[in-house]
């Protein structure tokens, strides 16, 4: 993706953010320059908090992409433990018919929340016994605390205000149903580098061409941007 696109891109999605009345967090408007210059954004970087932008490698974004801002995460570590901050919570932008392809993960378990705006549809699939994708297996999840059977291959749809909890070995895909839809998800701990497993070979994070300065840093940035020395 070029870097003015994904600029263009924060930009819409910060607006439609605060259209839903949600305003993020302070380190989300600091430029390179701001982000390289504060000595306390350590545990920011390390959590990998803030922009994330993704095509997954495959150049086409308005059909196979989505907009992400972590705003708080946790740490491995904790969650290994059994105690401490174990949790980490995003928004998601899925514009209309732009598809998240179909993954699920290992540790991650989600709640995947319509927050506002039209209508979030989640394809749904099984695992077989090694938790592989499974193609004729369906599962249970829970709708908003109700427990919920789904075939094999089902579309749920949620209106503002649903939600639904995937597990790890849940494979699901969402799109934007009649418009763009702006999602909560809070979950365990987030590791996006390792902890997505996808059906298909693709990546998680775009490859960037510098055809611009970026307005702000994404969370896949961070290692080459903020390296030191």
């Amino acid at each position: 993706m070029k870097r003015s696109r994904i600029n263009d891109i924060m930009a819409v999605a910060d607006e439609l953010i605060r259209s839903h009345g949600f305003t993020l967090p302070p380190f989300a408007y600091w430029t390179p320059d701001e982000f390289r210059a504060r000595t306390d954004a350590r545990r920011i970087v390390e959590a990998r908090m803030g922009w994330d932008i993704t095509d997954y490698g495959q150049g086409r974004f308005d059909e196979l992409g989505l907009f992400l801002f972590t705003l708080r995460n946790g740490s491995l570590a904790d969650l290994e433990r059994g105690r401490g901050m174990v949790y980490a919570e995003k928004l998601l932008i899925s514009r209309q018919d732009q598809l998240s392809p179909m993954h699920t993960h290992v540790i991650k378990s989600e709640d995947i929340i319509n927050r506002g705006g039209a209508t979030l549809a989640v394809e749904l699939f099984g695992s077989d016994d090694a938790g592989n994708f499974a193609e004729d297996r369906g599962g249970r999840v829970l709708c908003d605390g109700i427990e919920r059977t789904f075939a094999a291959g089902e579309v749920l749809k949620f209106a503002p205000g649903e939600s639904v909890t995937l597990m790890p070995g849940d494979w699901h895909a969402f799109w934007g149903e009649g418009g763009d839809v702006l999602i909560g998800e809070v979950s365990t701990v987030n590791d996006d580098v390792t902890d997505n497993i996808f059906r298909e070979p693709i990546g998680r994070f775009s490859e960037i061409e510098e055809d611009t300065a970026p307005a702000h840093l994404l969370v896949s940035d961070y290692d080459t941007w903020l390296r030191a020395g």
